[in-house]
């Protein structure tokens, strides 16, 4: 199965660490959304979206990839966050436009420095940790197992 994760991860890496730790056990394909805004996602059988959460929102980059997803992919999310709760509304927006079939999401807490945080030293320090990436790459086992 040909797999695909379209991802920003750029601050303090949060995002990326839970990719790296995946791609370690699997044949995935990482694509930086930053350096490729329009990848040809169209050979993938499964598709990851991964970004941090940027005041409630996916980054624009990987909302603007998934926008040219195409039709009826399965697809999962991967997010990390500094408040206490993920907020995935924007990237299921774009991919209910694109009629994906939505197969899981794996949220985390990231350390956060970005805008009024960065005042107070940031918040979610140490995140992600150990259990944290053990997490996304159970939840990314389970994608597969469900797959097969």
């Amino acid at each position: 199965m040909q797999t695909a994760i379209v991802y920003y991860s750029k601050h303090h890496g949060n995002t990326k660490k839970l990719l790296d730790a995946i791609a370690q056990q699997w044949d995935v394909a990482l694509i930086d959304a930053a350096g490729n805004p329009n990848p040809d996602l169209s050979a993938y059988d499964l598709i990851g979206f991964a970004s941090g959460i940027y005041f409630g929102r996916f980054h624009k980059s990987v909302l603007k990839a998934a926008g040219n997803l195409p039709e009826g992919k399965k697809v999962f999310i991967i997010c990390t966050y500094g408040a206490k709760k993920p907020r995935t509304a924007s990237i299921e927006h774009v991919l209910r436009s694109r009629q994906a079939r939505l197969l899981g999401t794996y949220g985390c807490r990231g350390f956060d420095t970005f805008g009024p945080f960065k005042l107070v030293g940031g918040i979610a320090k140490g995140h992600p940790n150990e259990n944290d990436i053990a997490g996304a790459v159970k939840f990314f086992a389970g994608l597969l197992n469900g797959l097969s």
